[in-house]
């Protein structure tokens, strides 16, 4: 049952809230922030809660709630600890689940399902949306470069509107793990300099990397490609952009990936 009489939100849980915008305190505490009712409502159902803090209505709506602590708050007492502009009448903290996994395991995934890898790729604006995009087409594990932007910051949670509740987010090195997987294996890259997406042959199965939203894939992870996409513009002889945004280029390859199983 939600008091509603509950006092107003403390100015320490405020801070202790607060900063969990920075990594370091993420990764003390295990825990993450998500805001709104789209985000909070799916993670309710993956994730433990350690703390929702909503306004009176919104709790009203949700009865049921299970959460180690449950604050109400004012539209105003919301926007002060907010990291949004304008707040959704609800955040949650979350315990972050475990973001690393053993060379064997990640193996054995990439054998038996397309994985996404993510090569440095450094905006949480991307990240997020790559990881709404895998939700899309059915893809349930991202195995992210050290170097990637961390899944679990407010920004990148965000834009993922729920989707990170549905895929797993791992963190390892790209390298390592290439070098481990079974002779054979097919690993697929978006390059500058690769053949046309639509003329190659594309598996149900295996890595498909995307890198650095400047610099592209690696060197090592790039000279590890086994096959090398090319996303084409149209028309061919007239100018067009250098290239695509990493999550549109992303959206566009799953896209083709898919819909070659539907055939």
């Amino acid at each position: 049952m939600i008091n509603f009489a509950a006092e107003m939100i403390s100015k320490n849980k405020i801070k202790a809230i607060k900063q969990l915008e920075n990594k370091k305190h993420r990764r003390e505490t295990g825990l993450f922030v998500a805001e709104g009712p789209k985000v909070v409502s799916d993670l309710l159902e993956t994730y433990p809660a350690i703390s929702v803090i909503a306004t009176e209505p919104w709790f009203q709506t949700h009865p049921a709630l299970q959460a180690q602590e449950t604050i109400v708050v004012t539209e105003e007492e919301l926007r002060r600890v907010s990291f949004l502009q304008h707040p959704q009448q609800v955040m949650g903290v979350f315990k972050t689940p475990v973001q690393t996994a053993s060379l064997t395991s990640l193996c054995e995934r990439v054998s038996q399902e397309l994985c996404l890898a993510l090569d440095g790729v450094q905006d949480p604006g991307n990240l997020g949306t790559i990881i709404r995009i895998a939700d899309w087409f059915g893809i349930e594990t991202i195995i992210c470069s050290l170097d990637t932007a961390d899944a679990y910051s407010p920004k990148v949670i965000q834009a993922t509107m729920g989707s990170i509740a549905r895929v797993q987010v791992v963190y390892t090195d790209l390298v390592s793990l290439i070098d481990q997987l079974p002779t054979g294996t097919a690993i697929y890259g978006t390059v500058l300099d690769g053949t046309d997406l639509y003329h190659q042959a594309l598996e149900s199965r295996g890595l498909l990397v995307m890198g650095n939203e400047g610099n592209g894939i690696t060197s090592a992870v790039s000279a590890r490609l086994t096959h090398r996409l090319l996303i084409p513009s149209y028309p061919a002889e007239r100018k067009t952009a250098d290239s695509l945004n990493v999550a549109i280029a992303t959206a566009v390859t799953c896209a083709e990936f898919r819909r070659r199983q539907t055939f």
